[in-house]
């Protein structure tokens, strides 16, 4: 028995709604569980207030803070030599065995465990270098897992560009790399915006590499203090520091504070609004400045 093309049609197109619709519906009942179980923590007082280890009433304030200054930290790293690697693939790198290497090295890069990611950077960043647990061993760490995800999201954003824009560049007279840096990276500014998302949402939720280099305890943070030498200063990248995907683990596994379940709760919740927030004002960003860009590429 044959079926006809509008039928089979119609079937296809309602099970990719069901499909669909289950995801959202996984997303919104995950997120919304977590949320509902810490909605009691989510306040100014909780977001600001220094976390306590026996007392009740602690807050998230330091590891928040650590947690939006590694993101800051790691994409100062991360991000340009992931571009710039990206750039050389798609523009530059030409078929040769040594480029095939070089993708199955960011392949197998890419792959790699946190976990892996981790102890490498405990070895190298903390014990190595000497500097013991800080947020910059850190950054490195994260930076090393995020580097072959930023790489393969610039290759293919630039890639994407229509091959006519590229053509209309040098037909000008523009050189390569004026065509490269006024035509294709701004039209690649979305897809470069998703792949900074995708990289920033990992940085902020990450927690078993952060282990073994950031640490799991910090020093208490004087938000008045903004010598980056000193060891009290919020923007001293050489103190260790819990991140909050750290923090909610630590206090899961051995919090000793009577309402120890509850703080983790709230955490949870707090990180998975930060994360959503974030997607959103990035995509709100990357689409602004896909306007801005897109009457801008001249020679």
């Amino acid at each position: 028995m044959r079926i006809k093309p509008q039928i089979a049609d119609k079937i296809a197109t309602t099970i990719f709604i069901i499909i669909a619709g289950i995801l959202v519906l996984l997303l919104v009942l995950f997120a919304g569980y977590l949320i509902y179980q810490g909605r009691s923590k989510l306040n100014l007082n909780f977001l600001t207030s220094e976390p306590k280890s026996i007392e009740a009433g602690g807050g998230i304030g330091p590891p928040l803070f650590n947690s939006i200054y590694m993101v800051v930290l790691s994409m100062m790293m991360s991000l340009p030599i992931g571009l710039s690697a990206g750039i050389y693939m798609a523009e530059y790198a030409r078929p040769t065995k040594m480029t095939r290497m070089i993708r199955f090295c960011i392949e197998a890069l890419a792959s790699l465990p946190s976990i892996v990611i981790g102890l490498f950077g405990f070895l190298v960043f903390v014990q190595m270098t000497g500097w013991s647990f800080n947020l910059l061993s850190g950054a490195l760490a994260v930076s090393v897992l995020n580097l072959p995800v930023i790489t393969r999201i610039s290759e293919d954003a630039i890639r994407n560009v229509p091959l006519s824009v590229k053509e209309a560049s040098l037909a000008l007279g523009a050189t390569h790399w004026q065509t490269i840096v006024k035509v294709l990276i701004p039209c690649a500014i979305p897809g470069l915006v998703t792949g900074l998302i995708i990289t920033s949402g990992r940085v902020f939720g990450e927690a078993a590499a952060l282990i073994f280099t950031s640490g799991v305890s910090g020093y208490p943070l004087d938000f008045t203090n903004f010598n980056p030498l000193d060891s009290s200063s919020p923007l001293n990248p050489f103190r260790p520091a819990e991140t909050l995907a750290v923090f909610i683990w630590k206090v899961n596994s051995e919090g000793t504070a009577p309402d120890a379940r509850m703080v983790a709760d709230g955490a949870a919740a707090v990180l998975i609004i930060c994360v959503f927030a974030f997607n959103i004002l990035s995509r709100i960003f990357g689409g602004l400045l896909n306007k801005r860009f897109a009457g801008k590429t001249n020679i």
